[in-house]
């Protein structure tokens, strides 16, 4: 495993790697949370749609989830997509409509933590994410056996709205 190779001084909280992966069966991704203590909370899933393109964004936000529940407070993100890592540091304009909801959710949910910072690494060094990713996509789900998914809506229009509490008497 290439774990180890993010130097344990340089940041001494925890980790996430992320990856997703793509074959002829679909969608699957895969992050591991590791603790201060090297104790791995791996999580995975498969889609039952086909969104490579969104993939890497879905699987961060998995982890990153992961870890909010946790309550974690500090964390290294690391994973092998670029474009990723990129945007969400702002280094890269989100031009892609699609993208856009993502990122914004992404950065709503880093607000969650104390600190948390986004690394790009090598493919090499994100191996066990990988497998956790290829490995949802060998698995044979029932079809009851899903997680709700994630909804993230994308609008035209703003939508303007007041809200009017009701009146004890029944009179606006």
């Amino acid at each position: 495993m290439h774990i180890d190779k993010v130097d344990k001084e340089e940041n001494p909280g925890w980790k996430i790697f992320f990856d997703g992966a793509a074959n002829m069966k679909g969608i699957g991704i895969g992050a591991v949370l590791i603790s201060k203590i090297e104790h791995h909370y791996p999580v995975t899933a498969q889609f039952r749609f086909y969104c490579t393109n969104i993939a890497e964004y879905k699987v961060c936000i998995l982890g990153l989830r992961l870890a909010v529940d946790m309550g974690v407070q500090e964390v290294l993100v690391l994973g092998d997509s670029d474009l990723l890592v990129h945007q969400i540091q702002g280094e890269l304009e989100t031009r892609d409509l699609e993208f856009i909801p993502y990122r914004k959710y992404l950065q709503d949910l880093c607000q969650q933590f104390r600190s948390v910072e986004f690394r790009h690494i090598p493919m090499i060094h994100n191996e066990v994410a990988n497998a956790l990713a290829t490995l949802a996509l060998m698995l044979h789900h029932l079809d009851k056996a899903y997680v709700d998914p994630l909804h993230i809506q994308v609008r035209d229009h703003h939508v303007y709205f007041n809200m009017v509490d009701e009146e004890l008497d029944g009179e606006p």
